[in-house]
Formats: structure tokens, sequence, C-alpha cells
């Protein structure tokens, strides 16, 4: 439910220390509510608190978000940002076209993994919306990454209905493995195949089962 302001607190009380930069308290702010989100979890989470966490006053972040959930809609758009730039290094990272998919999908998996409160509001605030969150779909996002892969690949881009299947696919096999890296049921196969990431690496080589494609030897 979102924290909505009837009267902000007074603004003279605006003389507590501080502890951001000046002028940079929107981005403290943000940081705050993701120290918070983490440790404590997202009921935990209100202005007061994100003020307090900060080192400022009850009243300064009102001056940047209205309620808590514009609160969390700032820390879910730093979220898509930085798993959109995983996404671009790990693509970056591959030169073999087919390679860049599944080395996409391990960066999605281990982000999720590091972020699990971060991920989850996410998608807790995106999945309401009519379109994709703009730190989603903005230039070089996340999405458009796994487009240009996916291309790569070899799937046509002039088949628009195809394209945008494929892309949720390839998603949906992502978020997928991300629920279900953490399982304690899987914690021996971990172990017998080197730790987490290779786990996460050979469930993803192992997906083209799924299509009615061979699994790799």
């Amino acid at each position: 439910m979102s924290e909505t302001l009837h009267s902000a607190p007074s603004a003279s009380a605006e003389e507590a220390p501080r502890r951001y930069h000046h002028g940079d308290l929107s981005r403290a702010l943000v940081a705050a509510g993701r120290q918070i989100l983490e440790r404590d979890g997202p009921d935990a989470l209100s202005l007061r608190a994100v003020a307090r966490e900060a080192g400022v006053s009850p009243a300064a972040p009102y001056h940047h978000f209205k309620d808590k959930a514009e609160l969390l809609e700032a820390v879910a758009h730093e979220g898509w940002e930085e798993l959109g730039g995983a996404i671009k290094e790990a693509r970056g990272r591959v030169d073999a076209p087919g390679a860049a998919p599944g080395e996409i999908g391990v960066a999605y998996v281990t982000f999720a993994r590091k972020n699990p409160a971060l991920y989850r509001i996410m998608y807790r605030m995106a999945c309401d919306r009519e379109a994709m969150p703009e730190g989603a779909k903005s230039e070089d996002s996340g999405w458009d990454q796994v487009r240009a892969a996916i291309i790569e690949a070899g799937v046509d881009p002039h088949d628009e209905r195809a394209m945008m299947l494929t892309q949720i696919a390839a998603w949906c096999t992502a978020h997928g493995v991300a629920e279900m890296a953490g399982f304690k049921e899987f914690d021996s196969l971990k172990a017998a195949l080197g730790g987490e990431e290779a786990f996460i690496r050979e469930v993803f080589r192992h997906v083209g089962v799924m299509s009615g494609r061979r699994s790799p030897s």
C-alpha cells in the first residue's frame, strides 16, 4: 500500500545532520531505500524509514517523492537500469552470435540472485503497467539487448510477432531459472557442477530440449 501524503512534515526540521552530497538527496534516498529493502524487506520501507537511514529529517523525502509508491518506482527504475547494464556487458563479452543469449541469461540470473528484494520490487511495480517501465525499455536496455542478441542468433527481425514471442520466451526462461536457482534441492547438483554459476550455465545449455532440440552432450 502507498504511504499517501496528506501533509508533509514541517520543513523547519531539515537542520538534521546529512550524510549525502549536497544536491544529491534523491539518489541518497533511493540508495537508503535499497539498503532497507535488502536488509529488512519491503514492509519496512517507508519515507520516514528512508529519511532515518539517509540521516535526514522526516520532511526531506517529501521534496522528491509524494509517497512510498513513488519511492518504490524510483528504486525499481534503478534496478532495471542496473540489470540492463549487466545484460549489455554480458553480450559484449562474447564474439560468437549464438553464445550471447546464454551469457545474457547467466547475467540476468546472477543479478536476480544478488539483489533478491530489489528484483521482486522491480516486477511488483511493473506487473500492472500497460507498458514496460522506462528503465526496462530505454535505449540499450536489457530488453533491447536481448532483442539484438536474438537477431544476431538468426531470428528474422522483420517478423515482428515471432520476434516479440522469442524475446518473451527468452526473458521468461531467465526469470524461471532465477526463481528456481535458490532451491535447496539443487545444492548437491550445484556442488557437483562446480558452483552456482556453473549450475546456471548448464541449465541454459539444456534449455533447447524444451523446443525439441537434443540436449547438449
